[in-house]
């Protein structure tokens, strides 16, 4: 992920961040393709974790009675003999969408400035609206959601707990937004994987990520935990520190992690190897992911069917206490209602900006909630028209929702 300077009131700027198709769009040039491609490995991935788990609900595990500490309200762990993905809840008996949505989301998807993916879904209901979510775009700082899943797996299967201690090192630094870097006294810092967590998912620090990736036993754990829960079209990345170099035409040393050695050097390089490079992060983004299967990993996600009951509780309302992207999605959710979410945001190079991304999960006062992703891809927008797009669909949920 890319950092982005605290918002203030007449500014364009935004606290820093993180990281069926109801319409079609005019390809331009530059634009993301389909990269659909990939499909046969992830199936073998399926497959192959099957047949190493048993079977997709893990229920053969029993975790112990661990305890979370609570982001916003104390989270009380069931029994042990509690911990099987919950079976899916009966549907509401209104399958489908809403017109009005549909013709909102494809307006939005069709008039932005940009190359973007949208999806809507509602959790107890079997539909989703979306505007080219089937493509993958970069998720960058996303895909953070998907090693807290994949931790939080673990620590159900007894694997870890949130008291592991955890040090970090210089040889741990990543780049751009990493401020437990700041807390190294002596070259190391120790913590727990709680700590770690909260500032990777609310503060969307890229040293604590990737601190918490290697613990669960790197992207290949990650991959696997989407592969177990049957999520498609998500892919997971090599970690930080070669995502962000590659992407930038680097080949990643160390050093790069001090100041801004990272920053000296991608400006040192020629402007045509810049541009190659973000063109061929773009083609074939190995971070991409669908709008639409976010959007099913995040309903599954909050009907039980991807972590245990405390496990769920605990993501969700982390997710509720983000301090990232105030100005994205949740700039246009109503008062009354809840949002909880995960922003991205990846690397520009004028006038393109790329990976300017959120999504999340909207719960009406009703109780009623709805999977949200709103996946930029590549535009040329300024940040206030981006808003526009995000905040429209928020908007543009709340009014169908009140229909």
């Amino acid at each position: 992920m890319v950092a982005e300077p605290a918002g203030t009131k007449g500014t364009m700027r935004e606290s820093w961040s993180g990281r069926g198709q109801a319409g079609k769009i005019t390809l331009k040039r530059g634009a993301l393709p389909q990269g659909r491609g990939w499909n046969i490995g992830w199936t073998k991935g399926v497959i192959v974790s099957v047949l190493l788990s048993g079977c997709v609900a893990d229920a053969s595990v029993n975790p112990r009675q661990a305890h979370y500490p609570a982001p916003q309200a104390p989270v009380t762990r069931p029994p042990a003999s509690a911990y099987v993905p919950a079976p899916r809840p009966p549907m509401a008996s209104r399958a489908v969408a809403p017109v009005e949505l549909q013709r909102s989301i494809a307006a939005l998807g069709q008039n932005f400035n940009g190359v973007a993916g949208i999806s809507v879904r509602r959790v107890d209901a079997d539909w989703e609206v979306s505007y080219n979510g089937g493509r993958l775009m970069p998720q960058q700082s996303v895909s953070k959601l998907w090693v807290a899943m994949t931790m939080l797996d673990a620590i159900d299967r007894d694997r870890l707990t949130m008291s592991d201690p955890v040090t970090i090192s210089g040889n741990d630094l990543t780049l751009f937004h990493q401020p437990v870097a700041a807390m190294m006294k002596g070259g190391t810092y120790t913590t727990t994987l709680s700590d770690l967590y909260n500032r990777a998912m609310q503060q969307s620090d890229n040293t604590a990520n990737d601190a918490i990736l290697r613990k669960v036993g790197g992207p290949e754990a990650v991959r696997g935990f989407l592969a177990r829960r049957f999520i498609p079209d998500i892919r997971f990345g090599p970690g930080e520190r070669l995502l962000q170099s590659k992407t930038a035409g680097l080949t990643w040393n160390q050093s790069m992690s001090i100041g801004r050695n990272f920053y000296t050097a991608r400006a040192n390089l020629p402007k045509s190897v810049r541009e190659k490079a973000l063109d061929d992060y773009l083609a074939n983004p190995p971070d991409g992911a669908a709008a639409s299967s976010i959007t099913l990993a995040l309903a599954k996600l909050k009907r039980g069917e991807m972590l245990s009951p405390s496990s769920t509780a605990y993501l969700i309302s982390t997710m509720e206490g983000a301090k990232t992207g105030p100005q994205r999605i949740k700039g246009g959710v109503p008062a009354g209602w809840r949002y909880g979410h995960k922003t991205g945001t990846g690397q520009d190079l004028a006038p393109r900006s790329t990976g300017y991304n959120d999504v999340g999960i909207m719960t009406a006062p009703d109780g009623t909630s709805y999977a949200v992703a709103v996946m930029i891809g590549s535009t040329t927008a300024a940040i206030p028209e981006r808003w526009q797009l995000m905040q429209g669909v928020s908007r543009a949920i709340a009014a169908s929702h009140r229909k």
